[in-house]
């Protein structure tokens, strides 16, 4: 009877999962946000939860950097990855890699360096899945 319960449960399991949709994330990256003194960080700071999704926007024609690559939060422009950590994310953005980022840490600090943590990872599925 056992037998029989479990092989029903694993077939209501399946029926009820779709595998179209579960995603893969595969983590590329942490880093500290750069920036945050300069943009939209101070004002939205109540606002911004760990785990929201943050917006990547290459920039290959900043001024300051070719590799550049903004970090919006909600269409508000947070910073940027750090210059020490973004040539292989400009270089993955630059062949049509699509790079989802969330934040994973808040912390209260006189440091900006130190107020924002983000990681950037690529989510796979069926549709994107370069693998």
């Amino acid at each position: 009877m056992k037998l029989a319960w479990l092989g029903l449960s694993v077939w209501f399991l399946s029926f009820c999962i779709d595998a179209t949709e579960i995603d893969s994330q595969i983590l590329i990256q942490a880093s500290p946000l750069a920036g945050f003194q300069y943009y939209a960080g101070k004002s939205v700071w109540k606002k911004m939860h760990e785990g929201d999704p943050l917006t990547l926007v290459r920039e290959p024609g900043n001024v300051h950097d070719d590799n550049a690559i903004r970090v919006d939060w909600r269409g508000q422009q947070l910073g940027y990855v750090p210059r020490r950590d973004n040539s292989a994310l400009a270089r993955l953005m630059d062949k049509g890699v699509r790079l989802d980022a969330r934040i994973v840490r808040l912390t209260v600090s006189r440091d900006p360096w130190q107020r924002i943590v983000f990681e950037v990872y690529e989510t796979l599925n069926d549709e994107n899945s370069r693998f």
